[in-house]
């Protein structure tokens, strides 16, 4: 018995699936979605097809933006190989070795092919946290303790402080420094909707160029890590290797729409301010209010009386 844990034997793990809190800004940004969408039996014509359009676009940007914060796929790699399972054992098994890394930590997996050998259940995925609040090397040591699967403390070591690789502080500080500008592109989100349902249109389309800019500083910001070369991670005869994840190129995705939603609303406020004007459903209702200035009935007893 070691501090309350016996070493070395299995222990209770973390299932792999989807972050809580990945899960809770889904359901939120899921829940606003329907909330408006059960207004729009109440807008007639054309313009409830550019409400909903306008709606469930900006919905998705702000989703992915905060989302991404919370994934662990900005870059990933996997590599399949025969490899040794504890310490103090000559137990070797064929696995899945799986290496996730986001702007808060790295996730790595274990799973079995198959996931039942030894006589035991192969399924790890495991958490190991570099945010500012965290301690990576304590959380490295926990799993020393509880006496993780060797491929899982091999891939952790790399990420150590005291790892010669020396990749814990460039990691760490870039993904702060993207967590922070895409926080900072969210709030110009906010600003660029609310600009929109003032109506300031050419205004809201600066302020989507403002967060498509800040959105790209973001994996301008997690890109500097590639100026430092990745260690090699050997496993076995396999070697495992990083790329850019679903995440990274998500959030790229987002940056170039913010861009061409930007430039468009921009564009057309100078080109054609009719069409940018019928998309956002105000020539519908100054006509809507022509209309009904026309339809004013006049009591000519009390005009002349007036007069």
């Amino acid at each position: 018995l070691f501090d309350g844990v016996y070493p070395f034997y299995p222990q209770q793990r973390k299932a792999a699936g989807f972050d809580i809190s990945t899960i809770i800004v889904i359901v939120v940004f899921l829940t606003l979605a329907c909330s408006f969408l059960l207004i729009t039996p109440g807008i007639r014509g054309r313009a409830r097809l550019y409400w909903t359009f306008r709606v469930l676009l900006s919905l998705f940007v702000g989703v992915v933006i905060v989302v991404v914060q919370f994934t662990g796929d900005w870059e990933t790699g996997w590599v399949q190989a025969n490899t040794s399972y504890k310490s103090f054992s000559s137990a070797v098994v064929n696995a899945d070795i799986g290496l996730h890394i986001g702007l808060e930590g790295v996730n790595i997996t274990l799973k079995g092919n198959p996931v039942n050998q030894i006589n035991e259940t192969i399924n790890y995925n495991e958490h190991f946290s570099w945010s500012f609040d965290a301690n990576y090397d304590r959380s490295y040591s926990q799993g020393l303790e509880k006496g993780l699967p060797n491929p899982i403390l091999y891939v952790a070591e790399k990420f150590t402080t005291q790892s010669p690789c020396a990749v814990h502080r460039q990691y760490r500080i870039s993904g702060h420094y993207a967590s922070a500008t895409l926080w900072v592109a969210f709030c110009t989100w906010i600003i660029s909707n609310i600009l929109f349902s003032m109506p300031a249109l050419v205004y809201g389309g600066y302020m989507l160029l403002v967060t498509g800019a800040f959105v790209i500083f973001s994996l301008l910001s997690f890109s500097t890590v590639r100026n430092s070369p990745m260690c090699l991670i050997q496993i076995g005869t396999a070697t495992l290797h990083v790329a850019y994840g679903g995440s990274f190129w998500l959030t790229l995705a987002i940056g170039l729409l913010c861009f061409v939603a930007g430039i468009t609303v921009v564009a057309l406020h100078y080109l054609n301010l009719d069409l940018l004007k019928t998309f956002f459903d105000l020539r519908e209702d100054k006509a809507e209010e022509y209309q009904e200035m026309s339809e004013v009935f006049v009591n000519y007893h009390f005009v002349n009386q007036g007069l």
